[in-house]
């Protein structure tokens, strides 16, 4: 097996054709056709992918997440365990309905969802956004925010390592950023 192969434990279930390269699909993992699934990423126990979601490269998909058809993940974001993404406002089990009429979702590359966040969908979560364990993400929330709560509230604000920054947007680890539009963009 080439070291690039997608690797599907045995009691995995990877229907898609479209999953990159180093990619691991874990035991009773599902990820059905016409999900999109990038380059080196991890799907843990009982994650569920659908069919129209997209994965993007070096993402972690922990146990018992659930990403739904029209929900875009960018690069490098962690899904702690039992994040559930939503796809339908008003669902109604006698209303059939087709794609369509679902309602988007996307977080940008370098995200957080701690475990059991709940994302309704129709939102937009920033780059390297931090979703507190537990939040229920009823708004787009933008670049860098910490949020938690429910509904999630902006707490604070992150940087790309995940850490605290102060009041005047800096981190630890030195980098610094500015306040553009309702989120932050590194200086």
């Amino acid at each position: 097996m080439s070291d690039d192969a997608v690797k599907v434990h045995p009691l995995g279930l990877c229907e898609s054709d479209s999953v990159g390269p180093r990619t691991r699909v874990w035991a009773w993992a599902h990820v059905l056709p016409g999900a999109v699934v990038g380059a080196d990423c991890n799907i843990c126990d009982h994650a569920f992918v659908e069919g129209g979601a997209v994965l993007g490269d070096r993402v972690t998909v922990k146990n018992a997440v659930l990403v739904f058809d029209g929900v875009t993940v960018g690069d490098d974001v962690f899904l702690g365990p039992n994040v559930l993404f939503t796809n339908d406002l008003r669902p109604r089990a006698h209303v059939k309905k087709g794609p369509e009429a679902l309602l988007p979702t996307r977080v940008e590359s370098g995200a957080t969802l701690g475990a059991g966040a709940v994302v309704v969908c129709g939102t937009t979560i920033g780059a390297h956004a931090f979703a507190a364990a537990g939040s229920v993400i009823t708004k787009s929330v933008p670049a860098h925010a910490f949020v938690a709560g429910n509904p999630a509230k902006v707490r604070g604000w992150v940087c790309e390592c995940g850490e605290a920054l102060d009041e005047l947007f800096t981190c630890a680890c030195g980098l610094k950023y500015e306040q553009v539009g309702e989120g932050l963009a590194r200086r």
